[in-house]
């Protein structure tokens, strides 16, 4: 009997501790075991987009276009999944490669024909004017930008020179070149470039582009901002590089006026000492 009651709480130890093993050995196990990974299954979209870069005016063909898959949560607004429901639309704006065909890129589906008339907006009419590489600032007058006109004439009643801007923040929605003679009777590429204006500004600019010389300043995209200036005529122009002139006054020197002398006395204090020194003051 004796020898069970010391065998017993060997016995106990042995099946607590067992006991606590298992239990920290499935604890571990549930802490180390990935986790089932959740899948989210979203539904995929077709989507028109455009196979290379195209301009605006461009009248969309089957070989231009394609499609491409879109997440149903990104799906842009106005989006197309047919691409034979698009051929032959025309486009109002620029798009890159791979970006979707929307409809407010777009023209309405009446205007079968592309070019300059499918862009124009109602109310406003395209002219074009010639140039030449310094009008167009060497070449970085693209279309989309937006520009003042200048134009240099001589003023009727004054007979002067003057130059002005005409029209500002003005579309440029076309830039080429076109084959002209020149004084030799040769072929010469002469640019053009085509404007978007109202009735009453195509008519000053073409007064303007048949009886003086037409510059283009190139404007902030985000500059909408309206300037009114004078004009500038070349008397004015001169004086605004004038420097105004200083007259110096020259001094005359004569013979030195004779200097006063004056006497004064001054007290130094040193310490409990005071002691007092005549000094001379000269005055002119």
């Amino acid at each position: 009997m004796g020898k069970w009651r010391a065998l017993l709480p060997i016995t106990l130890a042995l099946v607590v501790a067992t006991s606590g093993s298992i239990f920290l050995y499935k604890w571990i196990q549930t802490q180390t075991t990935p986790k089932e990974a959740v899948t989210i299954e979203s539904e995929a979209v077709p989507v028109a987009v455009v196979a290379v870069d195209l301009p605006w005016g461009t009248k969309l063909e089957q070989e231009m276009m394609k499609t491409t898959l879109f997440l149903k949560e990104s799906l842009p607004p106005g989006y197309s999944s047919d691409t034979a429901s698009l051929e032959n639309r025309v486009l109002i704006a620029h798009i890159k490669q791979n970006e979707p065909i929307t409809k407010s890129k777009l023209a309405p589906e009446n205007v079968t024909n592309g070019g300059i008339s499918a862009i124009v907006k109602p109310g406003n009419r395209a002219i074009a004017v010639k140039g030449d590489k310094v009008i167009g600032i060497s070449g970085f007058i693209l279309p989309g930008n937006r520009v003042d006109v200048l134009v240099t004439l001589t003023e009727p009643k004054t007979k002067k020179e003057v130059t002005k801007i005409v029209l500002e923040n003005t579309l440029v929605l076309a830039t080429g070149t076109q084959m002209q003679e020149d004084s030799k009777g040769k072929p010469a590429p002469v640019d053009v470039y085509t404007l978007e204006v109202k009735p009453d500004d195509a008519e000053k600019l073409g007064l303007a582009s048949s009886q003086g010389k037409l510059q283009f300043a190139l404007r902030n995209i985000t500059d909408d901002e309206t300037v009114l200036t004078r004009g500038a005529t070349i008397t004015q122009t001169l004086l605004s590089l004038h420097k105004a002139s200083h007259k110096v006054r020259k001094i005359k020197r004569g013979k030195p006026r004779p200097q006063r002398v004056t006497m004064t006395t001054v007290e130094v204090i040193k310490g409990d000492k005071v002691t007092k020194k005549n000094l001379k003051v000269g005055k002119l």
